[in-house]
C-alpha cells in the first residue's frame, strides 16, 4: 500500500490537516438542571424505565459544563488542534422558542474563550439529537415548524458566538434523528411510526437548509457552513440484479434522502418507489427543495463500518441486523425485503467490523458526488473494553491499530485526490452512549465514572504524536505511556 508507514517514508498530512476530537452536549457536559437548562428529548428518554442500559442518563455525565477547563487543558496537552462540540439547544433556548438564556450561551462563549486561548479552533455542531422537549410535545421532528424554530436557534447560536468560530455544522447524523429517533425507537424520543421518520428525515432537511440561511446572516462572510452525515459505505452481497437493488434502496434511506435535496436540490426517485406504501411525500412542499438546497462551504462524514445487504434472505435475521440496536421496529422504513448481513472482519466492542477500506471509499464518494467541496472526517473511532492496568495506566493498543487504519485511509483518499481537510476522533473522552448508557467507551481519554478522573490511554498519546507531527506514527504503543 502507497501509505505504509515506516521511518524511511513517514506518512504526512498536509500542514493545515486539522487534527481533532469531538463530542456532543448531553454525552459529556451534565448540569442538566443548570442555568436555566430544560429538559430534552434525551434527558425524558434516557429517564424512561428500559430505555437504556441499567437506566443510566446524562444528568452527571462526565460533569464538562464544571470541568471544561481542565478537559481543554487535555486537548491542549495532547497537541490537538480542533475541537468539535455541541450546543445544548434547551440549555440556550428552554422552550426551544423565544429569547435566549443569556447563562447557557456564557458557557459555549467561556469554553470557546478557553479554546482560543489554547491555539484550539473550535467547531460548534447545532443539533446533537437533543431536541427541548416542549418541541417534541408540539410534535418533534415530524412536525414542520420545528425546522423553524432551529431557524431562529441557529441565528442566536450564530450571533452569540459567530464573531469567534470559524466552522459551523447545522446537524450532525440527521438519519439517527430520523430513523433510530422515529422508526425504530432505539434513539430519543422513542416513536416506532415509519411514516413520521419520513416526515423527521424531510424536516431535519429544511431544518438544515433554513438554519444555514440563518447562520450566514448572522455571522461573518469567512465562516464555514456545513453539516455531518453518516452516510454508510453500502454493499451488495452479490452482483444479482436482486442484491444490487436491495443496495440501492438502503442506500437511499441511508445517504440519499439527505445528500441529493442537500447537494442536488432533489429526492432519489427510486426513494419515492421504495417507500409509496408508507407516504405519498406530500409533506415536501413547493419551494422546500429551493430552502434545502444551500450552497455548502463544507460537508462532514462520519465513519464506523461498512453495510453489507441482500435482497431477503428466509435463513437472516433481516433489515433490523444493522449494528443500530435492539428494536421490534426497522430503522428502514420501506425495506423489510432487505437483509443485512455481517461483514467479515475483527469487530469492535460494538460489534461492528473494523474496515477502513469503507471509510476511503465514502470519501472518494462525496469527492464525486460535490466536487471541489472540501470534506472533514467529523467523526471516526472505536469503542473496546478499555480498563486502567493496576499502576492506573489505560492500554489500548487495538484502538491505536484502528486508528492507524483509519488515518492511513484518509490519507490514501487525498493522494487520490480528494479534498479532506480534517479529522475528529470520537471521542475525546468515554462519555454517556446513547441507549448504551456507559457500558461502550469510545474515548481517548479514560474517564472514571465514580470520581470522573480524566485518564489519556495510550491511544491519545500515539493520536497526540500524529497530531504535533503531522505523521501517521507506527501502529504501536507511544513508550511513554
Amino acid at each position: 500500500m502507497p501509505d505504509s508507514a515506516s521511518p524511511e517514508t513517514p506518512v504526512t498530512f498536509p500542514p493545515s490537516f486539522l487534527w481533532g476530537a469531538a463530542t456532543s452536549s448531553y454525552q459529556i457536559e451534565g448540569a442538566v438542571r443548570e442555568d436555566g437548562r430544560t429538559p430534552s428529548i434525551w434527558d425524558t428518554f434516557s429517564h424512561t424505565p428500559g430505555k437504556t442500559a441499567g437506566g443510566d442518563h446524562g444528568d452527571i455525565a462526565v460533569d464538562h459544563y464544571h470541568r471544561y477547563r481542565d478537559d481543554v487543558a487535555l486537548m491542549a496537552d495532547l497537541g490537538l488542534t480542533a475541537y468539535r462540540f455541541s450546543v445544548s439547544w434547551s440549555r440556550v433556548q428552554p422552550t426551544g422558542r423565544g429569547p435566549a438564556i443569556q447563562r447557557g450561551l456564557d458557557f459555549y462563549r467561556r469554553l470557546v474563550d478557553e479554546l482560543l486561548a489554547h491555539g484550539i479552533k473550535p467547531a460548534v455542531t447545532l443539533y446533537h439529537w437533543d431536541l427541548p422537549q416542549e418541541l417534541e410535545d408540539a410534535g418533534g421532528w415530524p412536525e414542520r415548524d420545528t425546522a423553524y424554530r432551529f431557524a431562529e436557534y441557529a441565528q442566536i447560536v450564530g450571533e452569540a458566538l459567530g464573531d469567534r468560530v470559524e466552522q459551523w455544522i447545522t446537524v450532525n447524523e440527521p438519519w439517527c434523528a430520523a430513523f433510530l429517533g422515529y422508526a425504530s425507537g432505539v434513539h430519543a424520543p422513542g416513536r416506532t411510526d415509519p411514516a413520521a421518520s419520513l416526515r423527521a428525515a424531510h424536516t431535519l432537511n429544511l431544518a438544515h437548509g433554513l438554519g444555514t440561511s440563518a447562520l450566514r446572516a448572522s455571522m461573518p462572510a469567512r465562516n464555514s457552513v456545513a453539516l455531518s452525515l453518516n452516510s454508510a459505505a453500502i454493499r451488495p452481497f452479490s452482483q444479482d440484479p436482486a442484491d444490487l437493488a436491495a443496495a440501492q434502496k438502503i442506500d437511499d434511506l441511508a445517504s440519499g434522502i439527505f445528500h441529493g435535496p442537500i447537494l442536488h436540490g432533489a429526492y432519489p426517485q427510486t426513494l419515492f418507489a421504495a417507500t409509496e406504501s408508507i407516504t405519498d411525500w406530500s409533506f415536501v412542499e413547493a419551494g422546500d427543495l429551493e430552502l434545502i438546497n444551500q450552497p455548502l462551504d463544507a460537508l462532514g462524514l462520519n465513519y464506523y463500518t461498512p453495510a453489507l445487504v441482500s435482497a431477503a434472505d428466509p435463513t437472516a435475521s433481516g433489515p433490523r441486523a444493522d449494528g443500530h440496536g435492539s428494536s421490534d421496529h426497522s430503522p428502514w422504513p420501506g425495506a423489510d425485503d432487505v437483509t443485512f448481513h455481517q461483514t467479515p472482519g475483527e469487530r469492535t466492542e460494538m460489534g461492528w467490523t473494523i474496515d477502513p477500506t469503507g471509510l476511503h471509499d465514502l470519501i472518494m464518494r462525496y469527492t464525486r458526488e460535490a466536487p471541489g467541496l472540501p470534506l472533514y472526517i467529523t467523526e471516526n473511532g472505536a469503542a473496546y473494553d478499555d480498563k486502567p492496568d493496576p499502576d492506573g495506566r489505560v492500554h489500548d493498543p487495538e484502538r491505536i491499530a484502528y486508528l492507524h487504519g483509519h488515518l492511513a485511509a484518509v490519507r490514501r483518499a487525498i493522494t487520490d485526490g480528494a479534498d479532506v481537510r480534517g479529522y475528529y476522533l470520537w471521542s475525546l473522552m468515554d462519555n454517556f452512549e446513547w441507549a448504551y448508557g456507559y457500558e461502550k467507551r469510545f474515548g481517548a481519554i479514560y474517564v472514571d465514572y465514580t470520581t470522573l478522573e480524566r485518564t489519556p490511554k495510550s491511544s491519545a498519546l500515539w493520536y497526540g504524536r500524529a497530531a504535533r507531527t503531522g505523521t501517521l506514527p507506527e501502529a504501536e504503543e507511544p513508550q511513554a505511556v
